[in-house]
């Protein structure tokens, strides 16, 4: 093991911004409880559980270079500090919120000079690392290849898009998700009944504070998957009961507490899930009036308007689709029109959402489409682009082939070059197929009729070739009597 690191003193005791665990009462209950090993971790089974990946890595301190992506609250700093306790490694931890490339390129220096005098690799924590830009993050990259440090990134945006490919290559990434509700009042239990770290020892005269268990789930429910704010949350609403002096935290007051209205869903959060299902399949029938109805249901129980609005427009591309090309802009601008205008004016921008829907002709063609494209890319192998399809910019690919066969649509007469867009072994299949509901009737007609003419321009190969200046017209064509080779208006 290590020395002491930044999230250590001298004892061993987690640092905080006011204090160690010996005069925990300063601190915040979230930083107070969170787990110190991997027996504490709720949540993550899949990764942390008996012979889950993660935990088979920090066991047995073989970890790589990693980027933890999830939303807030669920475990990425927590995570990080069971490493260090575990880890054989020089542990360095920092935010690239309040760190710069500088302090960095120190931390990479030291690291090589320690494994090269030392045998000793450092683990590099980075908290927030998207922040870094992607010129900053090239700094890590010959560190990390030569295994000079373990780098552990923690983000809550899309690495996809926030890093750059060849500090992915070089990393793996591991995707937490957000806490369930049944995780989150274990945590709240947990943090309940210790007397050491938790509310264990909270009282009312000599009455311990207790919670409804209906108001744990509540706080559950209000936290959205993120610890830290269930237990803020916990934390809040037990000192508003003992400065009432009751010993006894009512599921009421922790709406008040939250300044939100409780949900009027039920313990499990099926109802949650139930309602949502009763607006979409509603919708989906075509009536108008059961969707309101459930519309208005969900609003009274205190559910988050924007997630009915992610909601609708969802069932705008799936249920409608095509059948009314205008049902995604009316979704889109219900969606924008809460946003701007929040509660009550902008509820009703989704009503009117809702009812359009309701009302639109109903196709889910593009939807099975993807879902079969999907399928198909993740069980075929990956095909090679056609040659047809392939840009040639340079001499050399021009000469391997790239562009050959390609036909300019603009400059032929039916628009159509006849050339197969899909790779040579899935050629003639099918993924789109449209229904005969609304626009999307005529859409299959004209889907038919360029099948036709890219077929006919295939068998009689009467179709122009490519006009690389991109105009529309035809490409011309040699005359009688020009001599061969000779220059045709270039």
């Amino acid at each position: 093991m290590s020395g002491p690191t930044l999230f250590d003193d001298a004892s061993g005791s987690v640092r905080s911004g006011r204090g160690t665990q010996d005069d925990s009462a300063g601190r915040p209950l979230a930083d107070r409880m969170r787990p110190r090993d991997l027996d504490e971790v709720v949540g993550q089974e899949a990764l942390l559980g008996e012979g889950g990946f993660l935990r088979r890595a920090i066991t047995a301190d073989r970890l790589p270079s990693i980027v933890f992506w999830g939303p807030p609250g669920c475990g990425k700093t927590t995570l990080a500090r069971i490493i260090a306790r575990q880890t054989s490694s020089r542990f360095v931890p920092f935010s690239a919120v309040t760190s710069g490339i500088r302090e960095v390129k120190q931390v990479m220096s030291d690291a090589a000079r320690l494994r090269e005098s030392q045998g000793t690799r450092t683990l590099l924590f980075i908290d927030e690392i998207h922040r870094f830009n992607r010129a900053q993050q090239d700094a890590f990259l010959p560190y990390v290849e030569r295994g000079d440090v373990v780098l552990v990134g923690a983000t809550t945006e899309n690495p996809s898009f926030e890093l750059n490919a060849a500090l992915l290559s070089r990393t793996k990434v591991v995707v937490l998700e957000p806490l369930g509700t049944m995780a989150i009042v274990e945590l709240l239990e947990r943090a309940l009944s210790d007397p050491e770290r938790g509310l264990g020892e909270a009282r009312i005269g000599d009455t311990p504070v207790e919670v409804e268990p209906e108001g744990l789930e509540t706080i559950a429910q209000l936290a959205s998957g993120d610890a830290r704010k269930a237990l803020n949350l916990l934390e809040l609403a037990v000192e508003d009961a003992r400065m009432r002096g009751e010993a006894r935290v009512r599921t009421e007051s922790i709406g008040a507490v939250a300044q939100r209205k409780v949900l009027l869903y039920d313990k499990s959060g099926e109802e949650h899930y139930n309602l949502i299902s009763a607006l979409h399949k509603s919708m989906r029938e075509s009536d108008p009036d059961g969707a309101l109805y459930w519309l208005a249901r969900m609003m009274a129980a205190g559910e988050d308007p924007l997630y009915i609005a992610r909601r609708v427009v969802r069932f705008a591309s799936e249920d409608v689709g095509l059948a009314d090309p205008q049902a995604l802009p009316q979704a889109l601008a219900a969606w924008e029109s809460y946003h701007r205008l929040g509660s009550p004016e902008g509820e009703l921008a989704i009503a009117q959402a809702v009812v359009y829907l309701a009302l639109s002709p109903k196709s889910n063609s593009v939807y099975a489409a993807y879902s079969r494209v999907r399928k198909t890319v993740e069980e075929r192998p990956a095909e090679p682009v056609p040659a047809a399809l392939r840009n040639a910019p340079t001499t050399l690919m021009k000469e391997l082939g790239y562009g050959e066969g390609y036909v300019y649509a603009h400059a032929t007469e039916s628009g159509v070059g006849g050339i197969d867009c899909l790779p040579e072994s899935l050629a003639g299949e099918r993924f789109y197929r449209p229904t005969a509901a609304g626009l999307e009737k005529r859409l299959g007609r004209r889907l038919e009729r360029f099948r036709e003419l890219r077929e006919a321009a295939r068998e009689e190969g009467s179709a122009a070739r490519s006009v690389e200046s991109g105009s529309a017209e035809s490409a011309p064509v040699e005359s009688e009597g020009e001599s061969e080779g000779e220059d045709e208006g270039e």
